[in-house]
């Protein structure tokens, strides 16, 4: 590798709950899918160290050690690149989210333990916070695709009459903004460990429901992560259908 990238951390930490699902590409990928896979890892790596403002194309090829025209082949924007890490950090880290949710079948618990994992990612690894808010004003599609995960919980808890919102999309800018400013908040090291908690308390109170009410559903134990499925990582490619 270049010398001039030699500033490169090897990795990002990421809790062990989450590293798994966002490691080294698994056996089952194609050559051109495991290829596009490491230069999406390379931009997080690239991204995280000089912001996606700074980065550039030949960066990326360094850190992922192959050549300019590789990149280009797979990718023939900077925007481009930030668009397909953008879906893979949405199809993974938001599934995975998802995935310690199944069983609760209360949209208003499920919202909550929505919001208190994004805050919790910002504690545990302000890094992948600080990429994930990076990358989304960048490449909006991330915030696109994590608007499937939470307005499913949203119009859940509005028919179980636990929301009363004017408005979905209103309620969704709320949800949105809330919690990109708590995760920076807490990425920079200000709020305590009970922030989170406090943020799904005030953000349930703003969809409807009554102090007590949301407050005791902020509080319960965040369900854990399940194990992660044997199963090959896809490379981004493309938007999820809603």
């Amino acid at each position: 590798m270049d010398s001039t990238f030699g500033f490169m951390a090897p990795s990002i930490p990421l809790p062990a709950a989450l590293a798994e699902s966002l490691g080294v590409p698994r056996p089952g990928l194609l050559k051109r899918e495991r290829t596009r896979l490491q230069l999406v890892q390379a931009a997080i790596r690239v991204f995280s160290a000089r912001s996606y403002a700074g980065a550039t194309m030949q960066e990326i090829a360094a850190v992922a050690g192959m050549t300019t025209g590789t990149v280009y082949n797979h990718f023939k924007t900077k925007e481009d690149v930030a668009s397909a890490v953008a879906l893979w950090l949405a199809d993974t880290l938001c599934q995975r989210i998802a995935d310690s949710q199944a069983g609760v079948a209360e949209g208003a618990q499920r919202m909550a333990i929505g919001i208190q994992r994004y805050i919790w990612l910002a504690r545990e690894s302000p890094a992948w916070a600080l990429l994930m808010l990076d990358v989304s004003a960048a490449a909006p599609v991330l915030l696109h695709e994590i608007r499937h995960y939470a307005l499913a919980d949203m119009r859940l808890a509005i028919r179980q009459k636990s929301f009363r919102v004017p408005s979905e999309a209103a309620a969704m800018d709320v949800l949105n903004g809330s919690v990109a400013q708590a995760m920076r908040s807490v990425a920079m090291g200000g709020p305590p460990a009970s922030h989170g908690r406090h943020v799904a308390a005030c953000l349930l109170r703003a969809f409807g429901m009554e102090p007590a009410d949301a407050t005791e559903v902020a509080r319960r134990p965040l369900p854990p992560f399940p194990a992660l499925a044997a199963g090959p990582i896809k490379a981004a490619r493309g938007r999820r259908k809603a």
